[in-house]
């Protein structure tokens, strides 16, 4: 998917919201388990429920990893279901040298069909660049998480000149790719650091996970990380999804998202 795409498709819909699809089948509505593929079952429900008011969806890849072979069918069943006019992100967090990272990015792309995946950028320019070689795709590099674990390494010093390694990261980068095929992973919780991240990455576009379970403000969110194009993709996965938990799981699903795809759209009309 191209970057005038998915602008389009955002103003289309007035969202600019990804939904995360992480089936657990610890966490899956029980009466789905009786079903000969439940994870993609469970899936195609909440695809159905949400597609309306999404404009990408975003698989975590180690949901389907855990299941092997069944879960790997699961997935491509999963993206194959998606709207070819939604962007499909796929949460693999790959990172390694060479040929190791051409044939991940093989895999995604090619055997897969996603449209995005996430790249881990810690081995530097050779780990990242066989993800952008390919047309319409897109490479989204881990720059500011939100977890707690970010403060290990992501606000080192790097040469005590007082840049934190994840600017380091968004400015070295910014020679492996453009905004027409690499996006940042910015997580809602750094809010504040977006006004700062916006002055190095003006354009690029941001997928912002941890909206709504993990205590992201939506709001601050875009006061200081939207820019003329909209420029975000923000995340929800549990707050969506496990939403609730029986016949009407998919219906509880897409209130949330209903919810969270008002809000932008009020956002969205502070842009005109």
């Amino acid at each position: 998917m191209k970057r005038e795409e998915l602008i389009a498709q955002i103003f289309k819909k007035e969202s600019f919201l990804c939904v995360g699809l992480d089936p657990d089948i610890k966490k899956i509505p029980k009466h789905l388990l009786e079903l000969e593929d439940p994870i993609f079952e469970f899936n195609k429900a909440i695809i159905d429920a949400t597609k309306d008011l999404a404009v990408s969806y975003k698989p975590n890849l180690a949901f389907y990893e855990a299941h092997g072979v069944e879960g790997w069918i699961a997935l491509k069943k999963t993206i194959e279901y998606i709207p070819e006019d939604l962007l499909v992100i796929a949460d693999a967090k790959r990172g390694d040298i060479g040929n190791t990272s051409e044939l991940y990015a093989r895999a995604f792309f090619e055997d897969l069909k996603a449209d995005a995946v996430t790249v881990a950028p810690y081995m530097g320019h050779d780990s990242v660049l066989p993800f952008t070689g390919f047309e319409g795709k897109w490479v989204i590099l881990l720059a500011l998480t939100s977890n707690k674990g970010a403060l290990d390494f992501q606000f080192l010093d790097v040469n005590s000149q007082n840049q934190p390694l994840f600017e380091k990261v968004l400015k070295k980068s910014q020679s492996w790719g453009n905004d027409e095929n690499m996006m940042y992973v910015v997580g809602a919780t750094q809010a504040k650091m977006l006004t700062h991240i916006r002055e190095i990455v003006p354009n690029h576009f941001l997928l912002i996970p941890g909206v709504g379970a993990q205590g992201g403000s939506l709001s601050d969110v875009c006061q200081y990380g939207m820019n003329k194009d909209v420029g975000l993709l923000v995340n929800s996965s549990r707050g969506i999804i496990y939403a609730g938990d029986g016949l009407d799981f998919a219906e509880k699903a897409r209130e949330q998202a209903l919810k969270l795809q008002l809000a932008m759209k009020e956002e969205l009309a502070k842009l005109k």
